[in-house]
């Protein structure tokens, strides 16, 4: 039985109706978790008819994987705007503001765009399935970048990549950036079976870019590939980036094609999303698009200014040095805990927290056993108590306090931090997005 939309909004509607109606009259993954994941391509199918199908009115970039899928996604959205493209871009979650989500050239959508898109679905009749959250806004954003005439657009996959609700694209590219455990109760339980999820977004003909394999994964995009004659390129057999150093809170890059780069990306995992980006702009090149070195060079090292990319190995204040991360997962910690050790400090002060569906017990084993921890929970359903944490947190020896807030929980690591120590925020993207909301308060 089809659920019909609520229509009590459609004669007036404020942009905080609007919000309201999307986060409370329709399921929201971020906040409740399995209970909201609906796979399959039906219901986006009909609301993209339902709306013209505006998804084919521009070229598009398609983004999956695991980990650096957002840097990738902004990086390469970066480059394009500077080399003229209007750009499209969608991407989730969001840390502070919805329309973080939906950005043409950097510029978040407009509240009214929000307020208008959802009164026509309201007003028009469809009486198919409930959509999601992420179903709709993903209908929100094409249906966006088609009234804004954008020449491209970069979407990120929200979750998977075959039954995901963005791959009712026909793209220009794809471009698969990893392969590591995450969202195992959705994808399956060994990296095969997740990257076959992945690779579903790869398409008849059309080529694709994959940034890492493992011996697992390489032979099931392989087969992907060959299955749909789309040309693969595997980003590590051909690498673009021969040389990388941190430097500076910067990522200097010597390339092999397109000279020195410097990066404002950071963390340890930017060498591999920066390797991903630079092969897939050649095959963008190649495909037609003109994307000069000097775009390049302005994309890597103004990306966060032009697209408003932040949480990624991201600097709060210098004294002490507090950094913060969204990495999530075993795959993203490996790389944060690689940052942590080759950073300098008298003291390492960690806040942390995640999120209940998580392997938090691997991740807390990876963790720094001589830190002092403070343990936090985000202000979401589906985040893991502060005080649960805590005691599996003391069961791999890691020691120190609970906190309800991330905000009290950063407060007390600031008291305790001499100017010479280091701070690190995250566990989860929820808990930077806390983080970041509570210092936007404050100032």
């Amino acid at each position: 039985m089809p659920v019909l939309p609520d229509t009590s909004f459609t004669d007036i509607m404020t942009y905080q109706e609007a919000i309201d109606y999307l986060f409370n009259k329709t399921l929201v993954f971020q906040h409740i978790g399995a209970q909201a994941y609906k796979p399959g391509l039906e219901t986006a199918l009909q609301l993209s008819e339902l709306f013209g199908n505006p998804q084919n009115d521009y070229k598009t970039i398609h983004v999956a994987g695991t980990n650096g899928k957002g840097s990738t996604s902004h990086l390469l959205a970066a480059i394009l705007q500077k080399s003229g493209y209007k750009v499209g871009l969608f991407t989730s979650p969001h840390l502070i503001d919805f329309r973080e989500r939906i950005r043409e050239n950097g510029k978040m959508i407009e509240e009214n765009e929000v307020v208008d898109f959802l009164q026509r679905f309201l007003s028009s009749g469809y009486s198919g399935r409930q959509p999601s959250f992420f179903e709709l806004t993903t209908i929100m954003a094409f249906d966006y970048f088609s009234r804004q005439n954008v020449d491209i657009a970069v979407i990120e996959v929200g979750l998977g990549g075959r039954l995901d609700s963005t791959n009712i694209l026909t793209p220009l590219l794809s471009v698969i950036t990893n392969i590591s455990f995450d969202h195992t109760q959705f994808l399956g339980n060994t990296l095969a079976e997740i990257a076959s999820e992945k690779a579903g977004i790869i398409k008849p003909s059309i080529p694709v870019v994959i940034g890492e394999t493992v011996e697992e994964t390489r032979p099931v995009f392989s087969k992907r590939a060959e299955s749909q004659n789309a040309p693969i390129i595997f980003a590590e057999d051909c690498p673009e980036l021969l040389k990388a150093i941190h430097l500076n809170d910067k990522l200097e890059i010597e390339s092999k094609s397109f000279g020195t780069l410097s990066s404002e990306l950071s963390g340890e995992c930017q060498n591999k999303n920066a390797n991903t980006v630079l092969c897939a702009v050649k095959q963008l090149q190649q495909l037609g698009l003109n994307i000069p070195t000097s775009a390049i060079a302005e994309g890597f090292a103004n990306v966060c200014q032009l697209t408003g990319l932040m949480g990624r190995w991201m600097k709060i204040s210098d004294t002490p040095r507090t950094f913060c991360d969204t990495g999530h997962n075993t795959g993203g910690f490996q790389y944060i805990i690689r940052q942590l050790s080759e950073s300098s400090y008298s003291r390492l002060h960690i806040v942390i927290g995640f999120v209940s569906d998580k392997d938090v017990h691997s991740i807390l084993g990876m963790l720094p056993k001589d830190a002092v921890y403070y343990f936090t929970q985000a202000s979401v359903p589906r985040a893991l108590n502060s005080d649960k944490l805590k005691e599996l947190a003391e069961e791999c020896g890691l020691n120190g306090t609970a906190y309800p807030t991330v905000a009290s929980a950063y407060e007390a690591a600031q008291k305790e931090s001499a100017p010479t120590d280091m701070i690190y925020i995250g566990g989860s993207t929820f808990i930077v997005a806390d983080l970041l909301s509570a210092i936007s308060d404050k100032r």
